[in-house]
């Protein structure tokens, strides 16, 4: 058949679909036997930075905005007070070099609770644009959601008002995809805080180790927290109101109190933000720069998948084209600290475990396509998009990376590995952006907020929202559960805290899924 005449049925059947709310296609995706032996393929695709409440707030079915509590939307301040108003967005709504800017000025005085940022009839902002980047980090998280109230993330944060925002996510194309598949809509972060620890989380399921870093030249980023390591410790001059400014801490650090790594650090290996020794190895980064961590040794899925030898591999966007031409932005501006694997020794430059699993997805994807295309895909694939089609704040918008997800779903439904083929679709973090469910409570780690995941299989449930909780290392409950991989340590923590603290069990995504056991 023509790819012209199946990108028109599949719109059609996508028109006819979409007429039917999320949540009430359950019935008709009848179970097929064969159990999850049927799954022959899984692709884990990784964007950024977006909480489930600033995309999915409004999706037919899913627990979003009109189910937010007011002791949820209205945000107090540093003092425990109800702030007034929100303060503005310090530094403006639009990301630097943008124009038109909505600045600081234009967003004052905005009743307490979310708003709109694309409305016609308030800052009109088209999704297209971006926007300004927020603190995600880990001690902020933690600060923000507050012990589950969700009620100070105005009152720690860098950006005031921003925190609020949300966008109208039915004009996005994976909207549309979540219509036809199922959407989780209680699906977290594994870790608190940003990018690099969530992307550790996805992996490894822990927190990455910094022996002797006090004595290492990392020690000046060891911060300075609370006893119980859920909370910076103040400045004196901090302002005393979210309406008077950002916070001020004693000492905001990427490493904690006992060492270990939970804000962006660098690989040990290149690509890296830390360049190498002049006229030393090439492929590696300076191990005397702070902000590079030293090689990891913890087990990771990768290891887990090699053991049981099922095939996998990781595609970086761009990966090939700043090893051979450098970084360069803003297209297509790779994020070094996306590459979880390029933190490990057992992936170091030379090693044929490198060679096999870390491949180069191309620019704006091509290499990861062409595998989709020609059926080639491993067993187990992970996607990362480059930087300036993952969606995230200050960098990238969500009109161009929503357009490149949804590409690369069109070319795995026509690839010929699809009939047999489970797809995730989640993002890393919430990019400091509001959220209304409270996380499960369970480790030191994490979860963190609640962000957006879309299950795209001929097997999952159709026109579903799927309220299981869950969270990133979901990923890794499935990818154990089909393959018959050993637990991680770090996921043997997780569900034995989650269930002591919180009562419950963390999913493995078949509550996603219409196959028979």
């Amino acid at each position: 058949m023509p790819r012209s005449l199946q990108a028109a049925l599949s719109c059609a059947g996508l028109c006819v679909l979409s007429l039917y709310p999320a949540g009430a296609g359950t019935a008709a995706s009848a179970p097929r036997a064969g159990g999850l032996s049927e799954i022959q393929t899984v692709v884990v695709i990784y964007d950024e930075n977006r909480s489930f409440d600033s995309l999915y707030g409004r999706f037919p079915g899913a627990e979003g905005l009109d189910q937010a509590p007011d002791s949820a939307k209205i945000q107090r301040d540093r003092d425990g007070s109800v702030l007034p108003e929100l303060p503005p967005v310090w530094g403006g709504i639009t990301a630097w070099g943008v124009t038109p800017a909505v600045t600081q000025a234009m967003s004052a005085h905005l009743p307490n609770g979310p708003f709109s940022v694309d409305a016609k009839d308030g800052f009109n902002v088209s999704d297209g644009v971006p926007t300004t980047d927020l603190w995600h980090r880990y001690y902020q998280n933690q600060m923000q959601i507050n012990g589950g109230k969700n009620d100070q993330f105005v009152a720690w944060t860098n950006v005031g008002a921003m925190v609020m925002a949300n966008w109208d996510g039915s004009r996005m194309k994976m909207w549309k995809v979540a219509q036809r598949y199922t959407l989780a809509d209680h699906f977290f972060m594994g870790g608190f805080g940003g990018s690099f620890f969530n992307h550790q989380w996805l992996i490894c399921a822990c927190a990455p180790y910094y022996p002797h870093a006090d004595k290492s030249p990392a020690a000046s980023l060891i911060a300075e927290a609370t006893a119980d390591g859920t909370a910076l410790l103040l400045a004196a001059n901090a302002p005393k109101s979210a309406l008077d400014g950002p916070p001020k801490f004693k000492h905001d650090g990427d490493l904690t109190p006992d060492f270990y790594a939970v804000n962006t650090m660098q690989p040990p290996y290149q690509p890296s933000g830390s360049r190498p020794v002049k006229g030393g190895d090439p492929t590696l980064a300076d191990p005397e720069r702070p902000t590079t961590l030293v090689p990891q040794t913890a087990a990771t899925i990768g290891d887990r998948l090699s053991d049981r030898k099922v095939s996998w591999a990781w595609y970086s966007g761009a990966w090939e084209d700043v090893l051979t031409h450098g970084f360069h932005s803003p297209v297509p501006d790779f994020q070094t600290h996306h590459q979880p694997f390029n933190y490990y020794k057992a992936y170091a430059p030379g090693t044929d475990a490198r060679r096999e699993h870390l491949r180069d997805g191309g620019l704006a994807g091509s290499a990861f396509i062409a595998d989709i295309d020609a059926g080639r895909l491993p067993q187990v694939a992970f996607y990362k998009p480059q930087g300036n089609l993952n969606e995230h704040s200050g960098y990238a918008d969500i009109t161009s990376g929503d357009a490149h997800l949804a590409d690369v779903i069109d070319h795995l439904e026509h690839s010929p590995q699809w009939p047999h083929m489970l797809v995730v679709v989640t993002y890393d973090e919430n990019g400091g952006l509001w959220d209304h469910v409270a996380p499960p409570k369970a480790d030191r780690w994490g979860p963190g907020s609640r962000i957006p995941a879309i299950i795209i299989s001929p097997f999952a449930k159709k026109g579903f929202v799927d309220h299981t909780p869950y969270d990133t290392t979901s990923i890794q409950r499935f990818l154990n559960r089909r393959f018959g991989l050993k637990p991680l340590p770090g996921l043997v923590v997780r569900d034995e805290s989650v269930k002591r603290r919180s009562g419950i069990a963390l999913g493995d995504l078949t509550g996603a899924l219409a196959l028979k056991p």
